[in-house]
Order: C-alpha cells, then structure tokens, then sequence
C-alpha cells in the first residue's frame, strides 16, 4: 500500500505541474522536489499543496512545514499518513 500511494504522489506531481518530459517512475523516492531535484519552485509548491488539499484532506499550514512537507515523495507520503487519508 504504501508503494501505490507514493506512486499515486508521484503520478500526481507530474500530472498538476505538466511535467510532460518527466514520466512519474523517473521520480526518486528520496529526490528532493525543489533545488537540486525536480527543481520545482513556490508557485509549483503551491499549486501542488491545492491538490493534495483536495485529493488527501490535508491542510499544510505554513510555508515552513510546506517545505518540510514536500521534501520528498517519501516526506510527502509519511505527512499524508498521519494527517490525512491516504486512499
């Protein structure tokens, strides 16, 4: 289960940013989202906490636990577990 939802993050990501050179199995589960990794910047941190906010009834409070928050797709899903549902 916990490999369908980090794939489910990762099919998510690529489909709300219109990753289209980026096919979601390239993501690594430890890659960093912003800087270095996917290079994702504030506007695509924001657009993607929208979603989750409506796929996983998740609220990320501010931009400091945002940021911890979408670190990872590993972070990612360890934060959807414990504060939302994880379908």
């Amino acid at each position: 289960m916990a490999d369908d939802l980090k794939l489910q993050l990762k099919q998510l990501i690529v489909e709300t940013l219109n990753l289209c050179d980026i096919e979601p199995t390239e993501i690594g589960d430890d890659q960093p989202l912003f800087g270095a990794g996917l290079d994702l910047d504030s506007i695509d941190g924001l657009e993607l906490a929208l979603k989750l906010e409506k796929e996983f009834g998740i609220k990320i409070g501010s931009s400091e636990e945002s940021r911890k928050a979408l670190e990872s797709v590993n972070i990612l899903a360890d934060y959807i577990r414990k504060h939302g549902r994880a379908d």
